[in-house]
């Protein structure tokens, strides 16, 4: 039996749902964290202690760069789902960019985004 090379219409279009939902899920995230750190974060400080609110300040600007650098990571993971869905609607959906093989179905099931199999990953190492 010769090795299967790439997936079929019906397996593409479950992957395909898949990401869409991936999607909306990771947009509502990065909305939330993107509303996290544009909010102005005004807790009424102003009649506290100096100190109490050199620390909230400082505190407060840690959380916003955190929540920055989740953002960012958003951004990218949505990027890469959407690059997805362009190699589904191009067939080469879940084809190792290295190898050539297909990339197992649990994997892709897990990381959906991949395009490598565990294979290629493991050479990079």
């Amino acid at each position: 039996m010769s090795e299967k090379t790439k997936y079929s219409d019906a397996e593409l279009q479950e992957f395909k749902s898949l990401i869409e939902e991936k999607i909306q899920k990771a947009r509502l995230d990065l909305d939330l964290l993107r509303s996290s750190y544009m909010n102005d974060g005004n807790n009424g400080t102003e009649d506290t202690a100096p100190t109490f609110k050199a620390f909230e300040e400082g505190s407060e600007t840690m959380s916003k760069e955190a929540n920055t650098q989740l953002a960012i990571r958003q951004e990218k993971f949505i990027r890469d789902l959407k690059n997805a869905l362009i190699r589904i609607e191009n067939k080469t959906y879940g084809i190792c960019r290295v190898t050539g093989k297909l990339i197992n179905k649990k994997r892709l099931f897990l990381v959906p985004h991949a395009t490598l199999s565990i294979e290629a990953k493991n050479m990079q190492k």
